[in-house]
């Protein structure tokens, strides 16, 4: 009985599994890619000589998401949607049920595909969106917002609305604004490498990126107005160079994550104040992308690449790391703050993104996968510090008031 073709076969079948094995572990700094078809069903977008923008940015979307499944094993790829559909009643409703769709899934990363237009036929290049007010928006507000009556945009006119959406904003830049802006840069270079012209990286007040709960951009791929970029977008060969300079900015941006996270993770252990050595690695090697409060529940921030902790440790921190004197058995008495932020890393007092209590902020810390908490205010009476909590919310909606022992959170 002849034996070699079958020992060949049964080895090359090994080595097949072996390398499906080998690819399967090949580390990312992404786990979930969430990709958004702009418009669908009965919003289609901008449509010029019979061309909808609804269809070509599927088009692209279903090229992008294949490009991930097969260069990148192992990171879930999920879609809003993958056929020509109406996901809300409304607008502001379809907006909002592809950023639940993002964040249910557990998204890391966040890509909206659009196509752009204009009133000039000279118009051309592409751009990239990040949630954020533009210089134009902030002067002139709710014209130039709604100059082109566009529903995407969020309505500024409300005082209110406004405040809570700046305080986003503000907020954005410690936890997922740096991550976005470094996706949107990773996916413009790559249109400038295939010879694209870049109209570069600009914030808007776009719903679906504030509604989000990750790092999210919105691509604008040309402009249907333009002869020759139409003719480009419609072309095989043109979405197929659109969506592997997505893919690749998409790759870019995990090796970026990546490399954030091993230099993280190359520091040093230490514990954080108030902590045992043993509980020290779970907050060393926490995922670099931002994260949510455990304990919480409300957006926390990421950790700052170069950023040395022991730098912004306040000075009542370090206090709260000595042991207490031998002699002494009395525990510090028991108050109220206002909580503004979480953070698995020590952020700076004097941080801008404290706004007006920039400087006032006081540095807990506490438990759990998050130590440091960023309280104002020190309150005797805890129907006291409800009384002020109106006031930060101004500022901070998502404030709340917390105990507090000496310069630990109370459980």
């Amino acid at each position: 009985m002849r034996t070699g073709p079958l020992l060949s076969f049964v080895l090359a079948v090994m080595i097949l599994l072996t390398n499906v094995a080998v690819a399967e572990n090949i580390a990312h700094g992404v786990s979930v890619v969430v990709l958004d078809a702009g418009h669908g069903g009965k919003f289609p977008g901008a449509h010029y000589s019979g061309v909808y923008e609804k269809d070509l940015t599927l088009k692209v979307v279903l090229k992008v998401g294949k490009l991930i499944e097969e260069g990148m094993p192992g990171v879930k790829v999920v879609y809003t949607r993958k056929t020509d559909k109406t996901l809300g009643a409304t607008l502001a409703d379809d907006l909002q049920a592809r950023a639940d769709i993002a964040n249910k899934a557990g998204g890391d990363l966040f890509v909206s595909v659009h196509v752009n237009a204009a009133k000039t036929k000279d118009a051309r290049g592409v751009e990239t969106l990040i949630m954020g007010e533009s210089p134009k928006e902030q002067r002139y507000n709710e014209n130039a917002l709604y100059e082109s009556n566009r529903e995407d945009l969020i309505d500024m006119s409300d005082e209110r609305t406004a405040a809570i959406v700046r305080a986003y904003i503000q907020n954005l830049q410690f936890t997922y604004g740096e991550y976005s802006e470094a996706l949107a840069r990773c996916i413009q270079d790559n249109y400038i490498r295939s010879g694209r012209r870049s109209r570069g990286v600009k914030p808007q007040l776009l719903r679906v990126l504030y509604a989000t709960d990750m790092p999210g951009v919105l691509t604008e791929i040309g402009f249907m107005t333009n002869a020759q970029e139409m003719a480009y977008m419609k072309s095989e060969k043109g979405l197929n160079e659109i969506a592997r300079n997505i893919y690749q900015g998409i790759r870019d941006y995990s090796d970026y994550v990546l490399k954030i996270r091993g230099t993280e993770e190359a520091r040093p252990a230490t514990a954080a104040p108030g902590r045992s050595d043993k509980a020290a690695p779970a907050a060393q090697t926490e995922k670099a992308s931002p994260v949510k409060d455990a304990d919480t529940g409300k957006k926390t921030a990421a950790p700052k690449p170069g950023q040395n902790p022991s730098d912004t440790v306040p000075e009542a921190a370090k206090t709260a790391e000595r042991p207490a004197a031998k002699t002494s058995t009395a525990q510090p008495s028991l108050h109220y703050a206002i909580q503004l932020m979480a953070s698995a890393k020590p952020v700076s007092l004097r941080s801008s993104q404290f706004g007006a209590y920039r400087g006032k902020v006081k540095q807990y810390v506490a438990g759990g996968r998050f130590p440091y908490k960023y309280c104002v205010g020190e309150y005797a009476d805890q129907k006291e510090a409800q009384k002020q909590l109106r006031e930060v919310r101004k500022h901070f909606p998502e404030a709340f008031v917390v105990s507090c022992r000496g310069g630990r959170i109370a459980k």
